[in-house]
């Protein structure tokens, strides 16, 4: 995998956003300004531009869409280094269609530029509701791996038309099901060895990342809450089997790898029941991190990682830890902020590209 570091960005039409040319620096990019002034917005379109689709829910062209434009389309143009060659990539996006453009060519296969998205409300969400987690662990081990997003995708698959069957339940239905049954048990064996996989491969770094960047002394973990581990694919069909009275009466799946979860634990204790906001926020950022250095010793490069304001629930010695962990860090970063206060410590970061927001408009 190729090292991607953006150079220049400018979005038309997008949201709030001004088309001004925004250059970025190869380490720490400080992107400040009050709220709703469209800090965020630039994050959004580099996403945007390198998965197709937003970082926000439920979102797609209309909310894109600034309410200015003489067109109803959105230009994202953007130069990156990749191994010191200097590469342009672009997209025209519509309501309908989208183009997308390497080198001002039409572009059959968008190149594989890996970000890194750090939301300022997703520790709530990990540690209060068991599906972020587990979307938060899919989305990362897809990331990692294709062949894991391929196996989940037949699963989730499969699920979809198991529940439908079981919604319905047309004539012979028991028969369908078992067929399903079948695929969901040999993917879940797949999915649980991969998942079980990344969590070893992710401790070395989980607990170093955490004591570097808040110098607690801690012990931070990762365990998975599974039915299914160390299951064969025989006995995982037979458990989908004797469930399925239960799940003919609540018409839906109720057993299966798409009810695991994930403990982030604390010191031995789950990080929900034990931790401060503070401290879960320090464990989650700690967890992205370790993340991020798992990636580079996969693909000997590092992703593109972008914060939205992650300065709530972190005191200022916190603060000062983060930063100091940014600055002496090889990836580059794109972060936000609206707190004065953990401006002022971004500010001081010696060789950082600040980039400074007002109405849309970089200043």
């Amino acid at each position: 995998m190729l090292p991607y570091k953006l150079q220049k960005f400018q979005a038309t039409n997008f949201r709030n956003l001004m088309p001004d040319v925004i250059e970025f620096g190869p380490n720490i990019n400080c992107i400040l300004g009050e709220n709703g002034n469209g800090k965020t917005n630039i994050l959004e379109a580099i996403f945007v531009l390198a998965n197709k689709k937003s970082f926000r829910k439920n979102t797609s062209f209309p909310q894109y869409l600034g309410i200015d434009g003489e067109k109803p389309e959105i230009i994202l143009s953007s130069v990156f280094e990749v191994e010191s060659e200097i590469v342009s990539y672009s997209a025209k996006i519509e309501e309908k269609q989208s183009q997308f453009f390497l080198e001002g060519k039409p572009a059959k296969k968008k190149p594989e530029i890996k970000l890194v998205f750090i939301n300022p409300f997703d520790s709530y969400g990990f540690h209060n509701i068991p599906s972020h987690r587990r979307t938060w662990f899919d989305q990362h081990i897809s990331l990692l791996d294709k062949d894991y997003k391929k196996a989940l995708n037949k699963y989730t698959s499969a699920l979809r038309s198991r529940n439908v069957l079981l919604s319905k339940k047309p004539p012979a239905f028991r028969e369908q099901i078992k067929a399903f049954d079948v695929e969901l048990a040999a993917n879940s064996v797949y999915l649980t060895e991969k998942r079980v996989a990344f969590i070893k491969e992710m401790a070395p770094f989980t607990n170093g990342i955490f004591k570097k960047i808040f110098a607690e002394e801690h012990q931070l973990e990762i365990e998975i809450s599974s039915q299914v581990v160390g299951l064969d694919q025989n006995q995982i069909f037979e458990l989908l089997q004797n469930n399925l009275e239960k799940d003919e009466v609540r018409c839906v799946t109720s057993y299966g790898v798409h009810k695991d979860d994930y403990v982030l634990l604390f010191n031995g204790l789950n990080s929900f029941d034990y931790c401060s906001l503070g401290q879960q926020k320090m464990s989650y950022l700690s967890l992205l991190f370790a993340y991020i250095e798992l990636f580079r010793y996969k693909f000997m490069a590092y992703p593109i990682v972008l914060i939205d304001d992650v300065s709530g629930e972190l005191d200022k010695f916190r603060w000062k830890k983060l930063v100091e962990f940014l600055e002496h860090s090889e990836f580059q970063v794109l972060i936000t902020t609206a707190n004065e206060k953990f401006k002022e410590e971004l500010e001081q970061i010696q060789n950082a590209k600040k980039i400074y927001v007002e109405s849309g408009r970089i200043s």
